[in-house]
């Protein structure tokens, strides 16, 4: 019985630190797993920098992203199902009166428009 007694204390002495020394162990794969993470994660951002170094990538991400187009590029927009086509560089020619309004009637239009009114009518 003291044996049993003795071996029972034994245990429970030993209980401690063999669960701290677990969760040590388990705390260590962790880190070491997040370290492997953050060493891919960093190799990922040092190529995304050279990449961002060459200029012909930023000009494809202009393209891409901004619909950036060079002088004399042709440019294709979409606008509520029907195509308009133009040169870069160039505004699609719009139907103009015969003078353009002053900026005061302009800005007044604009308002107007802005609100939800009906735009006025340029006076003739």
């Amino acid at each position: 019985m003291l044996l049993g007694a003795l071996v029972l204390l034994l245990a429970l002495t030993l209980a401690g630190p063999v669960r701290q020394y677990l969760a040590g162990r388990a705390e260590l794969v962790r880190l070491a797993a997040e370290g492997r993470a953050l060493d891919e994660r960093a190799e990922e951002l040092q190529t995304q920098l050279g990449r961002q170094a060459d200029p012909m990538y930023a000009e494809r991400q202009a393209r891409d992203r901004l619909t950036y187009v060079l002088p004399g590029d042709r440019l294709i927009v979409v606008v509520d199902g029907e195509a308009v086509e133009g040169d870069a560089g160039t505004l699609a020619e719009a139907a103009t009166a015969d003078e353009p309004l002053p900026w005061y009637e302009g800005l007044m239009e604009s308002l107007a428009v802005a609100d939800g009114g009906p735009a006025a009518e340029p006076a003739e």
